[in-house]
């Protein structure tokens, strides 16, 4: 199969959003109202707008989307009792809390407070064990949609050596988890690189896929990929641009160079992005699904 030089992540989002439908609908007419509230604190811009995108995705879905937006001062306490609240509550079904958090409230600890069994970010040290394990409960949201698009396109990943540039608990070491895993959607040879990597140009330079999550304007030049690579670029940075906006949305791939060699890219934006809320969605439905004993349908 000839690849196309872009790979779309709206395009691949609006084929999950097929599948979503059906298994939404599923529930639905099993007298089951799926439910994901969301908690955002503060007043970042950009987690606000990532917020409505969410909200928007819900409706078209029909699942119910709550937001609470505690304020940026609010204790650690109000907030772990905020989330004990839909913890308990058995018309929630999904717990979401976007991050970043404020300075005096600890990240983890309050990742630790919300059930695993209604972590649709797959963030509960309970949910990263059963993906290490093979045994998923859900999948990472962004790794998820990565390898929605691969799976997409019809790229294999069975043997490919993959190089995946970032170490975070969101995007580096999940991904690699996925990749690892022995299914025909994985089993991939996996390469992590980050900051502290010595030459990491001569370990991207091998990538069959590569995998840029490194939150770098622009860091990936086209003299650390190999010809004819595929690259997936997660990073979503604000440079500034002249124009109405005052900025632009770039990723961590320098994509004009790059673009000229590679066999194929995911643009900034409209790649990993649509894909990222895309893959909410299914954790939403996935989880609502689990609590009430049935298997959702799947095209496959």
């Amino acid at each position: 199969m000839d690849l196309p030089k872009i790979l779309d992540g709206n395009k691949v989002a609006k084929a999950v959003n097929d599948r979503l439908q059906k298994q939404s609908h599923f529930l639905t007419s099993n007298g089951i109202q799926p439910k994901l509230t969301v908690v955002i604190v503060g007043d970042d811009p950009a987690s606000h707008v990532y917020v409505r995108r969410k909200g928007k995705a819900c409706e078209k879905l029909g699942i119910i989307s709550e937001t609470l937006h505690p304020t940026a001062d609010t204790s650690e306490d109000s907030l772990l009792e905020i989330i004990d609240r839909l913890n308990k509550d058995d018309k929630n079904n999904g717990i979401l809390v976007q991050l970043p958090l404020p300075d005096q409230i600890n990240e983890n600890k309050v990742i630790r407070s919300i059930s695993p069994e209604k972590d649709v970010d797959c963030f509960h040290p309970q949910n990263v064990g059963l993906l290490v394990a093979g045994q998923p409960y859900v999948l990472p949201c962004t790794p998820a949609g990565i390898l929605e698009i691969l799976r997409h396109y019809k790229i294999s990943t069975v043997g490919k050596n993959v190089v995946v540039m970032g170490r975070s608990n969101i995007v580096g070491k999940p991904m690699a988890n996925l990749l690892l895993q022995k299914n025909k959607y994985a089993n991939a040879t996996v390469t992590i690189v980050h900051s502290r990597t010595t030459d990491i140009a001569a370990h991207t330079r091998n990538a069959d896929i590569l995998i840029a999550a490194i939150g770098q304007a622009h860091f990936v030049k086209a003299n650390m990929c190999k010809e004819g690579a595929v690259v997936i670029d997660v990073g979503m940075n604000r440079i500034d641009a002249q124009n109405e906006k005052g900025y632009e949305l770039v990723g961590d791939v320098d994509f004009d160079a790059v673009s000229r060699i590679v066999n194929a890219i995911t643009p900034v934006p409209g790649g990993v992005g649509p894909m990222t809320i895309a893959m909410l969605m299914q954790n939403t439905l996935t989880v609502t699904a689990e609590q009430n004993g049935l298997s959702l349908p799947n095209d496959e």
